[in-house]
């Protein structure tokens, strides 16, 4: 994997160093948002969603990657343990998927499933079932799989477009949601019947990315049709906005581990160019780069509707990995002095931070 820190000149104790305060200040530290529970024979940890008061399977599927790169087992297996106490769906429509928010004590919110949490589930177990040579955790990521593609009534690879839905029962997509790397992974150490069928997302996920982001800006709407257009479903999701800052990211690291797509070098680029004036990290945009003036301002966003300013400059400055841009190094720079957030919105911003430090730092591997 590329280490995009040591090419600019950051030691490798420095590195270390900075993963290692990361982590420790998300797991361990004063402003963690990682809690463990003892209760007799059950050992479990959840991850908090701060802004939200509660655990979520993006949070627990986040936590379990970030677990097996960096060869924690102990937290992967408190946490995998208490998402399958509480979260696992063993009955009704929903069965087989996991229940996508519960509160702290483990009482779901709500039984409906996010494919984002399943993705991650799926692709961290594998990797656990390579890394520390435990076959459970395979079964259970080839079972994960197995539903996302063929669950009868709502599987959440939309089964004309082999895209990836929002929610199985929505006609539409999060760009944020396309992982064409871990597609690409699903095919070679997931369930063999569907090796076919996986490839052939990771190639459709990547067409369609194409499609999401626009050309000039590289900037990409929250919730997208399968074409690629923003959804108008309400409020923000047709902005660059929250979930859409993950997409970057996913792209860099895909062309880290796959170069497939010359196309990701220079979206890559793209972003990096719009963000050149670093005041546009303060605004919400149109994917065409307009600036917004939020109706749909949320709690504890600033007064221009940003909410997660550390997760946008961290995921814009890890498409490094990709760009074949001349503003690769000021992205660097600019990451290397940004501090972890340690206020209540500080969990999606922290474990975004945190990817990208991993993937910047030649650490966010495949297994």
């Amino acid at each position: 994997m590329s280490n995009v820190l040591a090419e600019f000149g950051y030691g490798e104790a420095d590195i270390k160093a900075k993963i290692d305060y990361a982590f420790n200040e998300i797991f361990r530290g004063g402003n963690r948002f990682y809690f463990e529970v003892d209760d007799g024979d059950f050992h479990g940890g959840y991850m908090v969603d701060t802004g939200n008061d509660d655990v979520r399977t993006e949070g627990q599927s986040y936590g379990l990657m970030l677990a097996v790169q960096l060869g924690e087992r102990e937290i992967f297996d408190r946490i995998w343990d208490w998402t399958v106490r509480y979260m696992h769906v063993a009955e009704g429509e929903n069965a087989g998927y996991f229940a996508w928010s519960c509160k702290t004590d483990g009482t779901r919110n709500s039984d409906g499933p996010a494919p984002d949490g399943e993705e991650y589930f799926a692709m961290a177990l594998l990797f656990a079932e390579r890394r520390w040579g435990e076959k459970s955790y395979g079964d259970w990521a080839r079972a994960i799989l197995h539903e996302m593609v063929h669950k009868d009534n709502e599987p959440m690879f939309d089964p004309a477009t082999k895209i990836i839905r929002f929610v199985p029962n929505a006609p539409f997509t999060d760009p944020s949601y396309h992982l064409p790397h871990f597609y690409e992974l699903f095919a070679k150490y997931g369930n063999a019947e569907d090796a076919e069928f996986f490839r052939d997302a990771a190639r459709l996920s990547r067409e369609f990315l194409h499609k999401a982001c626009n050309n000039e800006t590289g900037l990409n709407p929250n919730q997208s049709q399968y074409d690629g257009t923003p959804t108008e479903w309400g409020g923000n999701r047709s902005y660059f906005y929250s979930d859409a800052y993950r997409t970057a990211l996913n792209i860099a690291l895909d062309w880290d581990w796959f170069a497939a797509d010359p196309w990701q070098r220079k979206q890559a680029a793209a972003i990096q160019k719009f963000f050149e004036d670093e005041k546009q990290f303060d605004y919400v945009h149109s994917i065409e780069g307009e600036v917004i003036t939020p109706a749909f301002r949320e709690p504890d966003a600033s007064e221009t509707g940003m909410l997660h300013p550390l997760a946008l400059k961290a995921t814009t400055a890890a498409a490094s990995l990709a760009s074949d841009g001349d503003l690769r190094e000021k992205y660097v720079r600019l990451f290397w002095a940004l501090e972890l957030r340690t206020d209540k919105r500080r969990y999606y911003d922290n474990l975004l931070y945190m990817f990208s430090l991993l993937a910047l730092g030649g650490q966010y591997r495949i297994l």
